[in-house]
């Protein structure tokens, strides 16, 4: 039976600015006017938090803030109608770009690395994010952590969510993700490149140069090996998102395959957020993890023709 519908806690520890610039064409060396920009409040908790907003879900996202740009993402997220918690980091909050080729039909992401978060900034959050679980039934973690944060944020911020009964979802990487799978996770949802680099260290580079049926036999052959471990030791559904190319999931027996589906791309920030809730509420509501993973899909197809990043309308 479907668990009683509750609110979604989305948890980023690493907010960001974003800015979306559009192109008709982009000439490298060469001054390049836009034809459309925007500006938005992002990261994957926000991105999580305003789709599941739009599919009817009530959400909180909880990140820390500061800087001199504070006061300008909280207006951005209430425009959105957020309902965005947060703790004072004392660091500014980083600006990262998406520069969109129309000609090219090509989207570039330009990151800037986070400020150290300040001293006392995780107590802070960790105190916060006690207080908010007894209002949600879900706990979304997602991202990367801005410096200044321990190795054990986000294995704590689990271990409160699974000792309070929540279902949890991670699309986490590295020490992250593997610290957080003792707490046992419903899903675990990384794309492909953050599970090689996780599980395959250096030999990621490797197999992200290999081509053809050999390199697809060793995704699949990565994907069944973690799928099992994480079903059979954590209780965890692997689901591992690839870009263009399908969807890999542990049905609990085999590696299956879910298409994407061919539409004209726009801006594909915040598809992976957009596919996350879409897993999540369908499995929410009691859908089997194959049904999910097509409704992450739509959802994520849905982000990639908008402009705004982490938004299905």
């Amino acid at each position: 039976m479907p668990n009683e519908r509750r609110a979604y806690l989305a948890v980023c520890l690493n907010p960001v600015i974003q800015k979306t610039l559009v192109f008709a064409r982009l000439d490298m060396g060469e001054v390049n006017r836009c034809a459309e920009h925007r500006v938005d409040a992002a990261g994957k908790g926000v991105c999580c938090a305003r789709v599941l907003g739009q599919v009817g879900r009530e959400a909180l996202h909880l990140t820390h803030l500061g800087g001199p740009t504070r006061d300008w993402f909280i207006a951005m997220c209430d425009a959105d109608r957020l309902r965005l918690r947060w703790v004072d980091s004392g660091s500014e909050i980083r600006h990262c770009a998406t520069v969109i080729d129309r000609a090219e039909g090509r989207a570039t992401e330009l990151v800037e690395e986070a400020r150290p978060v300040a001293p006392g900034t995780e107590a802070r959050l960790i105190a916060e994010f006690r207080r908010l679980l007894p209002e949600v039934g879900t706990v979304m973690l997602s991202g990367t952590k801005a410096s200044g944060y321990s190795d054990a944020i986000m294995p704590c911020l689990a271990r409160l969510a699974a000792e309070a009964g929540k279902r949890l979802v991670l699309d986490l990487k590295g020490k992250d993700l593997l610290g957080c799978l003792p707490f046992k996770p419903a899903i675990v949802k990384p794309n492909f490149e953050e599970l090689a680099q996780t599980y395959l260290g250096e030999g990621a580079r490797e197999l992200r140069s290999a081509e053809g049926i050999e390199a697809e036999g060793a995704m699949r052959e990565l994907v069944a090996r973690v799928g099992k471990e994480c079903l059979e030791r954590f209780g965890a559904a692997l689901v591992v998102t690839r870009g263009r190319r399908p969807t890999l999931f542990w049905d609990g027996a085999r590696v299956r395959e879910h298409p994407t589906l061919e539409i004209p791309t726009l801006n594909p920030i915040g598809s992976g957020d957009s596919f996350n809730v879409g897993l999540a509420t369908a499995l929410e509501d009691g859908a089997s993890l194959e049904a999910a993973v097509a409704e992450g899909t739509r959802l994520g197809a849905l982000n990639a023709q908008n402009l705004k990043p982490g938004s299905i309308e």
